[in-house]
């Protein structure tokens, strides 16, 4: 097993694909990505470093809130990760999100996921800068940064391998 595991929750398998241009970033040093919908509480603490990558549904939601949506997801899981010791786990979030379609919630849901983590005790490393990007409110900015990567799979998605790639740089300077 690798020091790193990488689990993803998805909607429409654009996480997904996220997740596996990351695990390629990482050379071996990262297990394959996993379905946070078929990952255990366990799963996740066997891992030092995490990282965790999500969508952002309707008004800001992890997927799984919306009744509409057809997988279970970071939602169900939310409430155990939450109850979860993280001391010594250091984490970096990716999330997804359409900035022009949802301008008032921009990967928001990472940053639910990210409030989730930190309270948990996890020491969070991969901000991003806010260029680049055109949107007005995200719940996943602390100051000018996002507290993970940000990707709009939607209207910028060749910019994508570019900023995954800086960012897999960024993480593991961190690490």
């Amino acid at each position: 097993m690798a020091k790193i595991g990488i689990f993803f929750g998805t909607d429409t398998g654009k996480t997904r694909k996220i997740a596996k241009l990351i695990h390629q970033q990482f050379d071996g040093e990262a297990d394959e990505p996993k379905n946070i919908n078929r990952a255990t509480l366990e799963d996740l603490l066997a891992y030092p470093v995490l990282i965790l990558g999500t969508p952002t549904l309707a008004d800001g939601q992890l997927p799984g809130l919306d009744a509409e949506c057809q997988s279970e997801s970071w939602a169900e899981f939310a409430d155990t990760l939450a109850q979860a010791d993280l001391s010594g786990k250091t984490v970096a979030l990716f999330g997804l999100g359409d900035q022009e379609a949802y301008p008032d919630n921009f990967v928001s849901a990472m940053g639910e996921l990210y409030d989730i983590v930190a309270d948990a005790g996890a020491n969070v490393v991969g901000a991003w800068p806010r260029e680049g990007y055109v949107f007005r409110a995200s719940a996943a900015l602390e100051g000018d940064e996002f507290v993970g990567l940000a990707l709009d799979q939607d209207n910028q998605a060749d910019l994508s391998a570019d900023r995954v790639a800086t960012w897999v740089s960024l993480v593991k300077a961190a690490l």
